[in-house]
Formats: C-alpha cells, structure tokens, sequence
C-alpha cells in the first residue's frame, strides 16, 4: 500500500513538474512575442521599404550577431543613430528587453552546423578592391565580411545594398536632428568617399554569402 501511495505521489510530482516547466516555456514563448511585436511589422516583411530619410529596404536583422543588434538599438535609444521611428522603439525597451530582442533575432532562421567560407568566394572588381583597402574594411568585417573581428561590429555579407548604401551615408551626416550616425571610426571611413563609390562599395558587400535574413513573421500567429 506505501509502495502504491509512493509510486502515485511520484507520478503526481512528475506530472506537476512537466505542467509547469510547459507552462513556463510557453510564457517566456508570449514574452518574446510581445518583445519583438512592434519589430514584425517592417522586419519581418520580405523585401519591405522604408521611406526616410529616403526609399530602401529596411535591413535583415534574422541572423545578425547579438552584441551589435544590442549596440545598435542601445545608441537608437542614447540619439547616436537619428532615426525617429528607430528612436521611438528604442525608447519604449527596458535594457532586458534589449537583450531578449538582440538573442532572438541572432538565432532566428539560423541552421544548426552551418558555416560560411572564411574568404569571401566573390572577388571584387579592381574598383571597388581599391574602395575596400581605401577603408580598411576587412579590418573590422572580415575577410568574408560575415565574420567582423568583435562581436558588436555588424555582419554585412548578403545586406541589402540600399540599406548598406543609406547607411554609410548617414555616418557622413552631421549636426541634424534627425538623420545620422555618431560614430567617429565609421565616421572618418565613410567621410572619404564618394556616393558614388560607397553605392559601389554596397553593391559588391551585398553580393557577398552570409548569415542574414528576413524570416517572415505575423504578429497575429
């Protein structure tokens, strides 16, 4: 009879455990969801436009390493990255939102084992080669451009190259309230070019394999 009564106090045990472990899984699952509600609209549409400062597809951020999609939303909400619709999301999350928005979207539509080549496999044209030693962007990106040497720096192989090309530009911005980006390194790399060559330089970074994505979301699933 004790051997019964222990047996089914066990199975009762087991039973509640696994309820609340479900249970507790499936809050931090509505958590998350309520987090990257107001992210889903723009990047969790393929191929969606932004129309400020200019016309250009908002970036993939699927994929993007943790440490810099943190960075970037924690200079959005400091004003060192002049976007007012960026600038308002910012705002409204808390430090742990940050990072419970910048681990999610570094793991989502991520394929366990995969693995890009160290070098990129494009070679640039002699142009854009002498664009790329111009900035010294291997210096800081990698050689395959998906592999940046500190983990706040940005994955860029495979970004939209509009994107890409609105963002250099705003590096070269200074003292508007609402367009730029303080940053003095990429500030003083952006400075030398041209438009012309940074939309060349976007267009080859573009080309290139990498990690990012946009995985479709609806915020109503």
């Amino acid at each position: 009879m004790n051997k019964m009564l222990t047996t089914v106090f066990a199975l009762a045990v087991a039973s509640v455990t696994a309820f609340s472990t479900t249970v507790r899984a499936d809050e931090v699952k509505t958590d998350i969801q309520a987090k990257v509600a107001m992210c889903i609209g723009c990047h969790g549409i393929q191929g969606y436009q932004a129309s400020f400062p200019e016309v250009y597809k908002v970036p993939r951020i699927a994929g993007q390493g943790e440490k810099y999609i943190a960075a970037a939303l924690t200079a959005y909400k400091k004003g060192e990255r002049k976007h007012p619709t960026m600038r308002g999301i910012a705002d409204s999350l808390s430090e742990q939102d940050i990072t419970d928005v910048s681990a999610y979207y570094a793991k989502l539509g991520q394929v366990e084992g995969a693995s890009l080549p160290d070098k990129a496999k494009r070679e640039p044209s002699a142009k854009v080669g002498e664009l790329l030693k111009k900035g010294a962007c291997v210096s800081c990106h990698g050689d395959n451009f998906a592999k940046p040497i500190d983990p706040s720096y940005p994955k860029l192989a495979g970004q939209y190259s509009d994107y890409l090309f609105v963002a250099l530009k705003a590096y070269q911005v200074d003292n508007n309230p609402q367009v730029g980006r303080n940053n003095g390194v990429m500030g003083g790399v952006a400075k030398q070019f041209s438009h012309a060559e940074l939309k060349a330089l976007a267009g080859y970074i573009s080309s290139l394999d990498g990690d990012l994505k946009t995985v479709a979301q609806n915020k109503f699933r």
